[in-house]
């Protein structure tokens, strides 16, 4: 060996994370669109049959209370790449912005936040996108621009189509910076982004990379291709929940094959709980109440399946509180990236939980529609502030006493209990204050444009 081949061992014996003279981890993050809790078959599904995610589980961890930043889509994609949440980067919404980006948009992610894909590139890595993005489809909001290398997908929702949505042009695919297709064939979507997926990890199986996989469905309308089309019980929506679950086993065989499976940590989620208001073209939260755009427990946890052979114990259930925020400061550590000073981060590390050394990881969560604190929980507790169903045309309810429930023993949300516990009420107002305190106004970027 010759002297630079030891001083560069060396130098990355010091600076690079802590996995000695290994390779950093590759890491996968699969964000599916409004698939509910109930909706996987690990999760308590009895006719949608989702083999190649339930093997994931009983090869890694199933993580049973995990929630996202927002119950819908935009501020939920925003939490999870800037672990932070939406509130603090415009990226909530407000009552005179959309509550999500649409094709007329102006705004976007800021150029100020930090993402997953920017941080762990300074690292060294190959960032990819395969999948919708929605944080905004004017150029300078695109992924390149926060940290991509490789962007192929939809910019925004599969329905934000004429005429339904004025002025919004024919649905574009992008590959990197180019629009490639106008109207892709949304039944051939799962197939093409899995290619593209598994062309992308074995394009980089000898360097770390970062592979963010969005892929726009369950989300309405439903579209599956002919291999997968009548198969499901459940009808149309569990063939494309079933479609999905084959383009994950195709990214898990491809690890295997490559040999660099117990090298890459894999998550897959959902952005929030299931599109009640679409009926049996939406999914199921399960026993939990609600779904999205609510801020009972439908809307905002959902199905978490965390893998990594040789470093998270197989199949184990976490009943702990866990939040896609978590993963940022999570993947930050593993590859040995600092966690920025200059702003306040939402997520905790959880590796200690997910090794098993630790029990808990954060057990508050912040439950906001658009710009509004509605619900909080600590620990067992989940105190209401304010009310509102989904997708209703009736005004949020403000309760003088917030509705107190107990979630771990009524994870329904059915049985108000807060004349019983003034003292629970009191703790969690208090959060409420000192949370409110660490709010500083930004300007909504979801502003409706031209």
């Amino acid at each position: 060996m010759t002297i630079f081949k030891k001083i560069l061992l060396l130098l990355i014996g010091i600076t690079g994370p802590s996995f000695g003279q290994e390779r950093p981890p590759n890491i996968i993050v699969i964000f599916v669109d409004d698939l509910g809790y109930g909706d996987l078959s690990s999760f308590g599904h009895p006719t949608i049959q989702t083999p190649y995610i339930d093997q994931m589980a009983q090869e890694g961890a199933k993580l049973s209370q995990f929630y996202v930043g927002a119950s819908i889509c935009t501020p939920s994609r925003a939490a999870l790449l800037t672990g932070r949440l939406p509130i603090r980067s415009g990226m909530a919404g407000s009552k005179n912005s959309g509550n999500v980006l649409y094709p007329r948009s102006t705004g976007g992610l800021p150029q100020s936040e930090k993402t997953i894909a920017e941080a762990v590139k300074e690292q060294g890595y190959t960032t990819a996108i395969v999948g919708k993005w929605h944080l905004g489809h004017l150029p300078e909001f695109l992924p390149l621009n926060h940290g991509f290398d490789y962007y192929f997908g939809i910019p925004y929702s599969n329905d934000m189509l004429p005429p339904r949505y004025k002025k919004a042009p024919k649905l574009p695919l992008y590959e990197n910076k180019e629009i490639i297709e106008n109207d892709p064939n949304q039944k051939l979507l799962t197939k093409r982004y899995t290619e593209k997926v598994v062309d992308f990890i074995k394009a980089n199986k000898d360097n770390p990379f970062f592979l963010y996989y969005p892929n726009n469905f369950p989300h309405t309308p439903l579209h599956v291709s002919d291999d997968f089309e009548n198969r499901s019980k459940r009808g149309l929506y569990g063939d494309v929940v079933e479609e999905i679950d084959w383009s994950v086993g195709e990214i898990l065989k491809t690890l295997k094959e490559l040999n660099i499976d117990e090298n890459t940590l894999v998550v897959f989620t959902s952005d929030n709980g299931p599109w009640l208001k679409r009926g049996k073209n939406g999914g199921s939260a399960g026993l939990l109440y609600e779904g999205k755009a609510s801020t009972y427990e439908g809307g905002f946890r959902v199905p978490a399946v965390v893998r990594w052979p040789g470093k998270i114990p197989a199949n184990q259930t976490f009943d702990a509180i866990t939040n896609a925020m978590d993963l940022y400061p999570t993947i930050l550590k593993l590859v040995g990236s600092p966690l920025p000073e200059d702003r306040t981060l939402d997520g905790v590390d959880l590796m200690p939980l997910l090794s098993g050394e630790e029990k808990k990881a954060n057990d508050v969560v912040y439950y906001y529609l658009r710009d509004e604190l509605y619900a909080i929980r600590k620990g067992s507790w989940k105190a209401h502030f304010i009310t509102k169903p989904s997708y209703s045309k009736e005004k949020p309810k403000v309760h003088k006493t917030p509705k107190l429930f107990n979630i771990d023993v009524d994870p329904s949300e059915k049985y108000e209990i807060g004349e019983h516990h003034p003292e629970i009420i009191e703790e969690i107002k208090d959060i409420y204050k000192e949370h409110q305190k660490t709010i500083e106004p930004v300007k909504s970027q979801l502003d409706l444009g031209y």
